[in-house]
């Protein structure tokens, strides 16, 4: 069976030339559909009016899957020097020297990332184009991660967590995160650095699981959390990533991390997979973050007020 000749797919002055298109990413599976690298890119493609506001000026970790998804995965962090010079490019340090990610900031990197079966798309929490620079980031996620697939754990956690953070006066998105679980994505306004923003991400977590001992835990190691549902605060760390916002994963039927309006987490279908590259353009287009303030709000008294709440 042959992968079909070359496609090409133009995004605005540029035109990206699809290697392969027929080749099969996501086999299909357990009543799930098959999708191609064809498919990926299309996707990417028409969702990239929502997804790249999620991507321009962070560094990326890429997922790739040159075999598809149930071959070998490569976690990229350095540019290849044969990417075209027209992709975005951000040299950060890291110990020891520096390394080169991609920095997705068009259509056209889009496309170039699906035709090197690059599945998920990981972003920093920080900026390279901003003053405050990648040190600071601009996003704090609580990872809502449930001991098995059941989701209304991660409902009962994302709505104790909304709680906390509204008496902190602190907005916060929902997302499914296309696996099992949710991120809360609460925007910042990059004045502190990321010590600061995981000490208060943990200090915010460990007064949820204090709040609700049978239910929640911090407990890093998995033996030490049972059967309650564990809140991740480790992505807020200088270097670390979190999924992007409608970005693919590598499971099958091609689901998607998809925005939620606070709504529709109470409705009884939504799960984590609930979205795939077959409809997610269609939860995109309901502009599910909508609600959430235009200027992001600063730690400073949250911090204090949390403080007052934990003593």
């Amino acid at each position: 069976m042959t992968d079909g000749a070359p496609r090409r797919i133009r995004a605005g002055r540029r035109a990206v030339e699809i290697q392969r298109p027929g080749k099969i990413l996501f086999p299909g599976r357990g009543g799930t559909p098959e999708y191609t690298k064809g498919d990926l890119a299309e996707y990417y493609r028409s969702v990239a009016p929502y997804l790249l506001p999620h991507l321009r000026g962070r560094p990326l970790m890429l997922e790739r899957h040159p075999d598809g998804v149930d071959g070998p995965r490569f976690m990229q962090k350095n540019t290849p020097e044969h990417y075209p010079e027209w992709i975005t490019r951000a040299e950060v340090a890291k110990e020891g020297g520096t390394v080169t990610h991609v920095v997705c900031d068009d259509t056209a990197t889009l496309l170039f990332l699906a035709d090197q079966a690059c599945v998920t798309l990981h972003r920093w929490l920080s900026r390279t184009d901003r003053a405050a620079g990648p040190g600071r980031p601009d996003r704090l996620v609580f990872d809502l991660d449930p001991p098995d697939d059941d989701f209304a754990p991660v409902r009962e956690a994302a709505a104790v967590l909304r709680a906390l953070l509204g008496e902190l006066a602190l907005p916060a998105a929902p997302m499914t995160t296309g696996s099992r679980g949710l991120h809360l994505v609460v925007p910042l306004d990059g004045r502190q650095g990321f010590d600061e923003v995981r000490q208060f991400a943990h200090d915010v977590a460990e007064l949820a699981a204090a709040r609700h001992p049978d239910r929640l835990t911090t407990a890093v190691r998995k033996e030490d959390r049972g059967d309650r549902l564990y809140l991740d605060v480790q992505r807020n760390a200088y270097a670390q990533t979190a999924v992007a916002p409608y970005t693919v994963r590598a499971r099958p039927g091609a689901p998607v991390a998809v925005p939620l309006a606070w709504p529709q987490l109470d409705e009884p279908g939504v799960h984590a997979r609930r979205w795939t590259i077959a409809d997610a353009l269609e939860q995109a287009r309901t502009d599910p973050w909508a609600d959430l303030p235009a200027r992001a709000r600063g730690l400073g008294p949250a911090r204090r007020h949390l403080a007052e709440l934990r003593d």
